[in-house]
């Protein structure tokens, strides 16, 4: 009886290490929202002044989603990352221009700038812009990515674009 307690004690123990974990590698919310601090702020990531989210995420935007039109579903959502929040989203006092947020397909509540739907890439870091310029495909919807600059700054890419096209998305 003894042996069954403590195998017992020891089967609880492993799964709620196991469900701080993936909590943990969660972030600890769906999706990119937010826990605690500005929504979106500005930082200089190198050398240009870059939109990035609680975690230091460089923002993105897609040359084809415009007025809040949602382009980005399904497969997309595997590399480009919502920017969701719960509530009303909040900027830093060094950001200009305007948030809100419009309503995706699957509910979420999704931040835009000035209009723009927001994203984080995947495939960065928090203080790295890799998906600037990037191009992609999924579905036959083609996308191409910019990260997103405070008020009145374009994009600065400077290396060629790369296009990637997932068959069968």
């Amino acid at each position: 009886m003894k042996r069954l307690l403590i195998f017992g004690v020891a089967g609880v123990a492993a799964l709620v290490v196991g469900i701080a974990i993936a909590f943990a590698a969660s972030g600890g919310s769906s999706g990119s929202g937010t826990s605690g601090g500005a929504t979106v702020s500005v930082k200089r990531i190198g050398g240009a002044s870059v939109l990035v989210d609680a975690k230091g995420r460089a923002l993105y935007r897609s040359d084809q989603e415009r007025n809040g039109m949602v382009l980005c579903d399904g497969a997309c959502l595997s590399f480009w990352q919502p920017l969701t929040v719960s509530g009303t989203p909040t900027k830093s006092k060094s950001l200009d221009g305007k948030l809100a947020v419009v309503k995706r397909p699957d509910g979420r509540r999704q931040v835009t700038f000035n209009g723009r739907l927001l994203y984080s890439f995947k495939l960065d870091k928090p203080g790295k812009v890799t998906g600037d310029g990037f191009k992609d495909a999924f579905s036959g919807q083609r996308f191409t990515w910019r990260v997103v600059h405070p008020t009145g700054v374009k994009s600065t890419t400077t290396t060629t674009p790369t296009t990637t096209t997932f068959p069968g998305y």
